[in-house]
């Protein structure tokens, strides 16, 4: 068997056991989202592998167009999927204010992750990608896009951790940095791609990237089999800085609204 076959049989097993622990730790209540992308990432691997199995040979006709249509349907659902567990993940941080927020604080949780997305958008181009077809390079760049926002996202949980009252045995910080490790070598690998020449060093660096991910499903298994710390709370003074904050944007935009209907009023005598 090869070492291909190896990680990926492994990271099938290991994506079952984290999909049976969400189950069993009933962690699907509090993050359905990614308990959805868990089982999609399951039932993903296994069925493009079953799909590109049949056309492993490069001379199979039709093959270069299965692969096209099999990487666009992956990278848009998977997409999709990640930016809803993005806006999960940090709307569970604000737990424990949540019922203090405004009205369309989710809303205003999704424009950000999207606003910092498009910010990370023009550094996230590769140059294999200026080679492919318009939609295949435009759906690498969103790919690469994702990746490092979820590096974006481990890195801002991990280091305002305290401020943010979480730690290492709270899932949103344990999920955090799953999908954080995986990102950052993935990241790293696409940039060493660009100084290679030979497909067996592309192979071999894919390889690591696999690994990676099977370590980060490996650290799932391990964090979700034990219970949840419970959650803490915020202190004083991040209390009173996040509402303050949510008061300023909700102040903001009666001003707005205020200032576009004063526009129509009465002119007064002159």
């Amino acid at each position: 068997m090869s070492l291909d076959a190896i990680l990926w049989f492994s990271a099938s097993v290991a994506e079952a056991a984290v999909v049976a622990l969400l189950l069993y730790r009933r962690v699907w209540r509090s993050f359905p989202v990614f308990s959805l992308y868990s089982v999609w990432t399951l039932v993903a691997s296994i069925s493009v592998y079953a799909i590109l199995h049949g056309y492993s040979r490069p001379s199979h006709a039709g093959a270069y167009s299965v692969y096209v249509t099999v990487y666009l349907v992956t990278v848009i659902v998977d997409s999709t999927m990640l930016f809803g567990v993005l806006v999960e993940l940090a709307w569970s941080v604000l737990r424990p204010v949540r019922s203090s927020l405004p009205r369309g604080a989710l809303l205003v949780v999704g424009a950000l992750i999207l606003a910092l997305g498009a910010v990370i958008w023009p550094f996230a181009g590769l140059p294999a990608a200026s080679h492919m077809p318009r939609e295949v390079g435009g759906l690498m760049r969103l790919q690469q896009t994702f990746s490092i926002l979820r590096v974006v996202v481990f890195l801002a949980l991990a280091g305002l951790s305290q401020l943010l009252s979480i730690g290492w045995r709270n899932r949103e910080l344990q999920i955090a940095t799953g999908l954080g490790f995986n990102s950052l070598i993935g990241v790293a690998v696409a940039m060493l791609h660009t100084h290679q020449s030979t497909w067996a060093q592309y192979s071999h660096w894919n390889e690591l990237v696999v690994a990676s991910y099977l370590c980060s499903l490996l650290y799932w298994v391990v964090s979700f089999a034990q219970q949840e710390e419970q959650r803490r709370a915020f202190s004083p003074q991040m209390q009173h800085l996040l509402l303050a904050m949510a008061g300023s944007a909700k102040a903001a935009r009666i001003a707005l609204a205020d200032s576009g209907s004063g526009r129509t009023g009465k002119i007064g005598p002159l």
